[in-house]
Order: structure tokens, then C-alpha cells, then sequence
């Protein structure tokens, strides 16, 4: 069996690694080359802490969205079905600015992670800043595994998370940067109960919405919420150590 390409790029204020398994030598690298340019891009085009970049040009007025790339329409469209969907608990405004930070990494991870699974490999996971985008297998009868972090315990692991084809997870929660989560309602941080909400979903552009939006609502609106999300599952850890998880989530965890 080949040796897997591995890569790791900083970006997005962040860091991506990229595993990718089988494939033309040639045409991995090509898509490779392509995905992380793209993301660089992204950076360019969405980040919040760019003064120039079109998001924040956006913000400021400088900008209408007739103006901006036909991404940024796109990811604002998409924001918007997030928050019609998560009833208000998703929010592309922060402070009353227009901030898509909420889904474009996931949005990003998961375009490049699909770059690259075009170009005939037989597996790619991309991991951007601990969410992840993961297509085809590792290899034969072998799921990729993805370590969800305990926020209770630092340095343990909650669960492991298994999967192929096409799975993505994704991950709020306290751990890394307290509660910088804000409830869209108050535009204050969201106090909730919970210290983490994972989520696992075919699509990481949803899975990073929701997990942040269910992060927001709190542990009895987000568990029937996200019932009620068709192929999406979720393990949600409260700040008191108990665990929630959806009906189907069982089926990762073996």
C-alpha cells in the first residue's frame, strides 16, 4: 500500500492537516496544491480580522454584496438557511455587523476536503482547526477515526468517532476559548449548559452551524432539536459532566 500524503498548513487563523490515501501521485498534488490555495483565498476574501478583506469591507459599508466574489453571496445565502433552520440560533451578524464566521471554515474545510476526493483518491480527511471533512476510507475495511476532545478533562478524549464515505464532525464548546459563543437573541455570551456540542453530519459546512447553534440553545432545546435534523447525530457534554447524545449516534461510536 502506498504511503499516505500527509499536510499541514496555517491558515485561517488556524491550523489545516490534510490526510490523503491512494490516488495518481501527480494529480494529489495538483488538487493538494489547489485546496490549500484555495483556502488561503478564503482567508483573504472572509476574514474578519483583515481590514481589507470583503467581508469587512462589507461590514463597514464599503462594499454591497453585488460587489463582493460569488462566494460571498453564496456563504451568506447559506448562513441564512442556517438560521431559518436553527429558528434564530444561528447568526451571520455579530454586534450588527455581518460576521459568516460560524460556517465558512466548515464551508471551506469541506470544499477543499471534496477538491481533493476528485481527484481519484481512495480517502482525504482534512482537519481545519479540529473539524473535520472526511470522504472514502483510510483503507479496505478501515473507517477514518476522529478523536472528539474532552472539555472537562483536558488532554482526554470524550469519545471516538468512526466513519466513511462521507462524514464530517464538528465541534463547540468552552475548552479552548471559553465562552466566546455568543446567543444571538442578547448578543451576549450564550449561557448554556453545556461545555461541548459535537456534531456528526455528511456536510461540514451544517455540521459547524449546528454545533454552534445547538451550543447556543442549551441542552433541552438543542437534544430534540437536532433529532429532528435529518442524518445528523450529536454528543453533547454538559458543564456538570453529563452526557446527551442523539438516538443514532451509536452508530459512530463503535
Amino acid at each position: 500500500m502506498a504511503e499516505p500524503w500527509r499536510h499541514v498548513e496555517e491558515v485561517m487563523g488556524t491550523v489545516f492537516s490534510f490526510d490523503i490515501r491512494g490516488g495518481r501521485p501527480s494529480g494529489v498534488r495538483q488538487a493538494l496544491d489547489a485546496a490549500v490555495a484555495e483556502l488561503h483565498r478564503v482567508d483573504e476574501v472572509f476574514s474578519t480580522c483583515r481590514e481589507g478583506s470583503q467581508v469587512s469591507r462589507l461590514a463597514r459599508g464599503e462594499l454591497t454584496t453585488a460587489d463582493c466574489d460569488p462566494e460571498v453571496c453564496a456563504v451568506l445565502a447559506l448562513c441564512g438557511e442556517a438560521e431559518r433552520l436553527s429558528g434564530g440560533w444561528f447568526s451571520a451578524t455579530y454586534a450588527g455587523s455581518v460576521d459568516p464566521t460560524g460556517l465558512v471554515k466548515g464551508w471551506a474545510t469541506e470544499r477543499a476536503a471534496r477538491r481533493i476526493a476528485g481527484a481519484g483518491v481512495d480517502g482525504v480527511s482534512v482537519n481545519g482547526g479540529g473539524d473535520a471533512q472526511l470522504y472514502g476510507a483510510p483503507g479496505p475495511d478501515r473507517p477514518w477515526r476522529i478523536g472528539v476532545a474532552d472539555p472537562l478533562r483536558p488532554g482526554a478524549l470524550a469519545a471516538i468517532v468512526s466513519g466513511a464515505g462521507e462524514v464530517a464532525v464538528a465541534s463547540s464548546g468552552t475548552a479552548e476559548r471559553g465562552r466566546h459563543i455568543v446567543d444571538p437573541h442578547t448578543g451576549l455570551a450564550a449561557e448554556a449548559d453545556l461545555a461541548a456540542v459535537t456534531v456528526v453530519a455528511p456536510s461540514l459546512t451544517w455540521a459547524d452551524a449546528w454545533a454552534t447553534a445547538a451550543f447556543a440553545m442549551g441542552s433541552e432545546r438543542a437534544l430534540p432539536w437536532l433529532e429532528s435534523l435529518d442524518g445528523t447525530e450529536a454528543l453533547l457534554i454538559l458543564e456538570d459532566g453529563a452526557v446527551r447524545c442523539t438516538k443514532g449516534l451509536g452508530v459512530y461510536l463503535r
